[in-house]
């Protein structure tokens, strides 16, 4: 399994409208791409004054499902995040490998 793991930094004024966004827009709508069997958003426990931050992660099944959502989905997604909130957020990804199960 592969995790697409996603963190983001939102400054606090654009906080409460960037979560409840991702929360019912991104997040389904990522998951509709059907390149993941799951998702799960976490907040970071750590004090930032610049922003508040998450860490959000979507798991694939393995690297050809992540690769066709990269080349196939991607793009539109992030530009989607840009649209809405571009100057009030960064981001950074990160590809896990899960080797052990729970």
């Amino acid at each position: 399994m592969i995790v697409y793991n996603v963190t983001v930094n939102i400054d606090h004024e654009a906080h409460d409208a960037w979560l409840d966004w991702m929360k019912e827009v991104h997040i389904p709508d990522v998951m509709a791409t059907g390149m993941f069997v799951e998702s799960r958003l976490h907040r970071v426990l750590a004090d930032d004054e610049g922003g508040i931050t998450y860490a959000v992660q979507y798991t694939a099944a393995d690297m050809a499902h992540y690769e066709r959502y990269r080349d196939e989905h991607a793009a539109r997604l992030q530009a989607d995040a840009q649209d809405r909130f571009g100057g009030k957020f960064v981001a950074f990804r990160t590809l896990l490998e899960v080797v052990h199960p729970r």
